[in-house]
């Protein structure tokens, strides 16, 4: 892939397709009990990936610079651990991976606002 953005995309398609499967399987078992992780995969996986990827390709100046692959890095990461976290706290079985998981969501906001206060939006630069 040529830049973060088409990344970012993809990425979450891949989670949204995820989560459309799982939904279904929800439905098809009447088993809701792990909703929330579903919840949390179509939001955090597609949603907020998906405006990421959309920042970056209205932003090239911040594709373009090494910290958007970071970024991609630890927002996929945060996604990968996150979600089983989810689903082993609502199980019960250890609520040590969704922490890390959030920390990580957070860390991934945070590093995107640095990136938007740093860039700015759009071709025109910072703000």
């Amino acid at each position: 892939m040529k830049n973060p953005a088409t990344l970012f995309f993809a990425t979450g398609a891949i989670f949204v397709l995820i989560g459309m499967g799982w939904g279904i399987q929800m439905s098809a078992t009447q088993d809701h009990s792990l909703s929330a992780a579903h919840a949390h995969l179509n939001l955090i996986g597609f949603v907020v990936m998906s405006v990421y990827g959309t920042y970056y390709a209205l932003t090239p100046s911040a594709a373009a610079a090494r910290l958007a692959w970071i970024h991609y890095a630890l927002a996929t990461l945060s996604v990968v651990v996150m979600i089983p976290g989810i689903v082993m706290a609502i199980r019960e079985v250890d609520e040590t991976a969704v922490k890390l998981g959030s920390l990580l969501v957070v860390a991934s906001m945070a590093l995107f606002l640095y990136t938007v206060l740093r860039k700015g939006v759009g071709r025109a630069g910072a703000v």
